[in-house]
């Protein structure tokens, strides 16, 4: 199988998103948005389209994750894809649907993702409300760490933190304020 080390690979990377380790969705990131924005600019898609796309195929694919009973049958590159290719059909339906690029292959996810989009959809207008309610310096600290890919240090010296590390514990009870209000409001 010429796959495998990549296989497990992804597997480990999996493992660290459910761990919340913050670099394996930096990798997963780094590694596979470039050809999901590329392929939404090649089929007249914008780059604010190709990060939404991503987003929700990264939500649809930490939530199976989550769940335990997820099981990647192909690269997770291809799973990404995949669902990405998929939910982007879904939302250039029209009068005259998009034909994508051939030659990648279907995850039997795919049909799971489509029916959890919607209940996607939701959560991220719950989470646009509760990041746009945050005060400040929360709201600009989250966005220059998870938006703005700024470094602890950075944050630290545009802040004023003594160090990175007092940056982090900032940034983390900015995150769990956040994460309290939007299950407060997803509740509702």
């Amino acid at each position: 199988m010429k796959h495998q080390p990549h296989i497990e690979r992804d597997k480990l990377l999996l493992e660290g998103l459910v761990s919340n380790k913050d670099n394996a969705l930096e990798i997963i990131y780094l590694e596979n948005f470039p050809v999901i924005l590329r392929m939404i600019l090649q089929h007249r898609g914008t780059e604010d389209d190709a990060r939404d796309v991503f987003q929700d195929a990264m939500i649809v694919l930490f939530e199976k994750v989550q769940r335990g009973d997820f099981t990647l049958y192909s690269q997770l590159k291809t799973f990404l894809y995949s669902v990405c290719r998929h939910l982007w059909l879904k939302k250039m339906q029209g009068p005259q649907p998009v034909a994508l690029l051939e030659g990648h292959e279907e995850s039997p996810e795919i049909e799971d993702a489509l029916e959890e989009k919607k209940r996607k959809d939701e959560q991220f207008h719950v989470m646009e409300k509760a990041m746009s309610s945050m005060g400040e310096p929360c709201k600009t600290i989250l966005e220059a760490y998870y938006l703005q890919k700024r470094s602890m240090q950075e944050i630290a010296e545009k802040f004023g933190y003594t160090n990175a590390e007092n940056a982090k514990n900032q940034k983390y009870k900015c995150l769990m304020r956040l994460k309290k209000m939007f299950f407060d409001q997803y509740k509702r």
